[in-house]
């Protein structure tokens, strides 16, 4: 599912010894950004914005079931952190509603 400018992917398996109910990737290609300074910069928002938000997933989630999610980066050009914010919760909606 997309909320541009990122994509997300997810996938339900059982919960292993570790105990997280969600472990999430986050992918930023070389191709959108040559400069690892952007690349960090997209990670940097992505992962505050989801540590902001995902406290109601984490509670949506079975206690027997584990959640893994991927944050891919689709855009060439950089974006506040205000629209990666926003996208971000339109995605963690979408992926609770599924789940």
């Amino acid at each position: 599912m997309a909320a541009y400018p990122l994509r997300a992917v997810f996938h339900k398996t059982d919960r292993q010894q570790t105990g997280v109910p969600v472990q999430v990737l986050i992918s930023v290609p070389k191709k959108h950004f040559k400069h690892a300074v952007d690349r960090n910069r997209v990670k940097r928002q992505v992962r505050e914005a989801y540590r902001q938000q995902k406290q109601p997933l984490c509670d949506a989630i079975p206690a027997e079931e584990s959640l893994l999610i991927g944050f891919i980066w689709v855009s060439d050009e950089l974006a506040p952190s205000n629209i990666v914010n926003e996208r971000i919760q339109k995605l963690l909606t979408r992926i609770k509603e599924k789940i």
